[in-house]
Parts: C-alpha cells; structure tokens; sequence
C-alpha cells in the first residue's frame, strides 16, 4: 500500500478513537448530572413537605463536591463525632400518638442551687460579656449579649429570651412525655450542659417557636452547623428521638461542615414514669401570659406581682402558696 494511503488509514483510525473517547466523556458526565438532579430532587421534595420550609443550603453538586453556603468552621470536635451522636437518636414518626403536652410541667424556671437567682437569671449571667447588672433579689436588667440566631447585641436583658435550645413542645413529642415530673424538671432548667439554654433576641427565639431544623433553621447562616451539633447533642444528652425529615435536615447541614466550636455533652440522668398526681396543674383557664409567657420575664421587665380579684392577670399564672398573689 502506497505510504499516502497508510498515513491516511492512520490518521483517520485516531481521529475515530478520539470520537469514541469523547463520546465517552460525555455520557459520563451526562450521568453525574442526572446524579446530582435526582438527589437535589429527592431533597427538595422531602423540605417541601413541611409548612415552613427549611432554610439550609441544598446541595447542587456532587456530594464530594465543596459546599459554598455555609462556612467551613475548623474548631475542636470533628464532624464523625456529630454523625455518631445523632446515629444513636432513634426516630419517631408518630409525632401526633404524644399528647398532653402542657409547659409547666418543665416547670421553667427554678432556683435550683437556691442562691436566690433562677434558671433565667443563672443564664444571663453566665452568657452576659461585662458584669451584669441586678435589681431586687437576682433580677438581671443589663449586661451585654449576642444573639447567635440574628447576630444581634444588646444590653438589655429584656430584650432576651432564654430558648430551650430544643423546645419544651419539640422535647414532649420525642420522649419527654414519657419521663418523670423531675426529669422534666431537670430538662426545663438544664445549666449542666452549656448549650442546653442559650440567651437570644426574643424575637428570634419567637421566630422559632417549637419548630425544629426541618422547618426553622436561624438567620445567621454562619452559625449553621454549630446549631445543627448542638441540636443533635441536646437530643443525645436526654436521650431523645428525631422524625425522618428532621434526620435529613441535620444530615444535609453536617455534610457541609469541617468542624465545631462546642463541647460534647455528657448523658443526662433521665427516668421514666407516668404522669401522677406530683404533676404540675396548669392554669385554671388553661393560658399562658401572652405578653411575657412566664413570671421571671414579666419581672424581669418590670410586672407584677399580680393580686387575685385586682389584676386580670392572676389568672394566667398558678397561685402555688394561696395566698391570693402570683409573680411575686
């Protein structure tokens, strides 16, 4: 054969292998997408099943891939720990088979150690950058604080709430209900573990209510993946379950950290019982303050006491000593 035509064979026969290698290529990648789609699909379908979606960034790439929404954090506890703490969390669908659920029986808040400041007090105290400010017995009125949910300071301790960083309501339908009085009473007022109470602008703390990560995560995306740990780790200190979409949200955010900037908790000394007769009774009417919720915040922005038959809202709070005045 001419060497014309050789070349020519030669030539053509790669060109026809590049063809086929990139064709290759394409299909390859053509799988990824369809890959990633389908996971972002399954996901977004998953969030969109709740009334309030949650706001956490949803991957768009491979798995592997680097995530851009929500910032590495490289402090102390390693993510594998988190993972193994909520791999221990057993889930509970049945979110309505626990009813009942009443907030004084977490009775919030106490004087535990008896010093004459309670649980809120304790709090604001231990949270609070400067040395704070008291009137009457242990009625914190300033200090200085950051709200972690919106990134908000204040001096005003009024302007707090003090969040049980997972919900009484949140805490009932995942095992709570289930306890003893005392255990609840341990959980409502929980200074053994730091992250259990956390000092946040009321409104944020409003903001989200008794929701868990699945349907309200904080507007401080930075503060994402310490959120999601530390809601894992409340949960795994008193032995409580999560729902399935509420697992995948704590999963999304976890695969999206490096990192934590809180402690590990150690186990609660939880114990079971039925509801008996040393149950907190709730009000009579069946409500709560709709202006501060409880006695310490009323007081704490200067209301109360309130005496029966003169203000009308004696009737939102227990009169435990009869002795005809509440919030005192």
């Amino acid at each position: 054969m001419p060497a014309k035509n050789r070349i020519w064979l030669v030539g053509t026969f790669a060109v026809l292998i590049l063809l086929v290698i990139l064709a290759i290529g394409s299909a390859v990648n053509a799988v990824k997408s369809m890959q990633t789609v389908t996971a972002v699909e399954s996901l977004e379908k998953a969030l969109r099943g709740t009334e309030a979606p949650i706001d956490i960034a949803v991957p768009t790439e491979t798995a592997s891939a680097a995530p851009s929404t929500v910032p590495a954090d490289t402090t102390s506890h390693s993510v594998s720990a988190f993972y193994a703490l909520l791999s221990e969390l057993p889930t509970d669908d049945a979110l309505t088979s626990h009813p009942g659920y009443n907030r004084d029986y977490f009775n919030a808040w106490i004087d535990a150690d008896s010093d004459g400041c309670n649980t809120r007090a304790e709090v604001l105290m231990m949270e609070s950058n400067v040395a704070v400010s008291t009137r009457g017995t242990c009625t914190v009125t300033t200090g200085s604080w950051y709200s972690a949910y919106d990134g908000s300071s204040t001096t005003e301790a009024s302007g707090l709430d003090i969040d049980h960083f997972v919900p009484l309501n949140e805490a009932w339908v995942s095992g709570a209900d289930t306890w003893d009085a005392a255990t609840r009473v341990q959980f409502g007022n929980d200074l053994g573990y730091d992250y259990s109470l956390l000092a946040v602008s009321a409104s944020s703390n409003r903001s989200k209510s008794d929701q868990d990560p699945a349907e309200w995560m904080p507007a401080q995306r930075d503060y994402y993946c310490d959120y999601v740990a530390t809601w894992i780790s409340v949960k795994w200190r008193w032995g409580l379950s999560v729902d399935s979409l509420e697992r995948l949200a704590l999963n999304s955010v976890l695969e999206q950290c490096s990192g934590f900037a809180i402690d590990l908790p150690e186990k609660a000394n939880v114990v079971t019982g039925a509801p008996s007769a040393e149950e907190p009774v709730p009000p009579s009417d069946g409500v709560l303050d709709p202006n501060y919720g409880t006695c310490s915040i009323a007081q704490a922005n200067g209301a109360g006491p309130y005496r029966q038959g003169v203000d009308p809202e004696y009737d939102w709070y227990r009169d435990r000593d009869k002795d005809g005045v509440v919030c005192e």
